[in-house]
């Protein structure tokens, strides 16, 4: 997920020359600031601590520069800390971060908390990230019928199927998937373990290890 939401991002700024900030919201474990290569001093989680002083002018010190059109609210990914932040402060940066760039993208953790419930249902658009399998088919079939109750009048969720095709193990066939909730996958991703580990363990951009690879030109 985090990989895909960082890709979207950089993709963004490269294909609509229009800035994006990503925001790294997983605080203990959060990967991207690998992912950019970067090692920012201060975070979002400095943000977090006192939301009432986080002005531009704050802000933009806090980010990680990536680019000229993308800079990065990174997470601290470490396990000093306990990281008991309120539901408020997560929804005043994360409103305030808005304004920084036209596109911001949250990568939001494997947790649920009212934090979260609350972003997500205050998000201009929601993707979600699954793998073929039945856990992650239960998973999303929840997520997408909160929004759904939550937000009759709004378009669904952006529907994503992550490593498709590992040789080897069982899967659900895209169709059923989609048809199991309603909602047609609006990309498939194929499993693709030696462009994504290289990306990874270089710190870039999909883009820029595979250019000419499907995966990149489909995200």
């Amino acid at each position: 997920v985090s990989t895909l939401a960082d890709n979207v991002a950089h993709a963004i700024t490269e294909r609509l020359a229009a800035n994006a900030v990503p925001v790294d919201l997983d605080l203990p474990f959060g990967t991207a600031g690998l992912d950019f290569n970067q090692d920012p001093i201060q975070g979002v989680a400095d943000a977090l601590a006192e939301p009432d002083r986080l002005d531009p002018v704050l802000m933009d010190r806090m980010m990680a520069r990536c680019s000229d059109r993308l800079s990065l609210f990174a997470a601290p990914a470490t396990l000093d800390q306990d990281y008991e932040i309120a539901a408020d402060a997560y929804e005043e940066v994360t409103q305030k971060v808005r304004g920084a760039a036209p596109f911001v993208v949250l990568d939001l953790p494997h947790v649920w908390s009212a934090w979260k419930r609350r972003i997500l249902l205050s998000s201009d658009d929601l993707v979600v990230v699954a793998t073929p399998d039945l856990a992650s088919l239960r998973n999303v079939k929840n997520l997408v019928d909160l929004v759904r109750r939550a937000r009759p009048n709004d378009a669904p969720p952006r529907l994503v199927l992550n490593q498709v095709g590992v040789p080897g193990r069982p899967e659900i066939p895209v169709k059923d998937f989609g048809e199991a909730i309603d909602l047609a996958p609006a990309l498939v991703i194929p499993f693709e373990p030696k462009l994504f580990g290289q990306a990874a363990n270089n710190g870039q951009m999909i883009s820029e290890v595979g250019p000419r690879s499907k995966v990149a030109e489909a995200l």
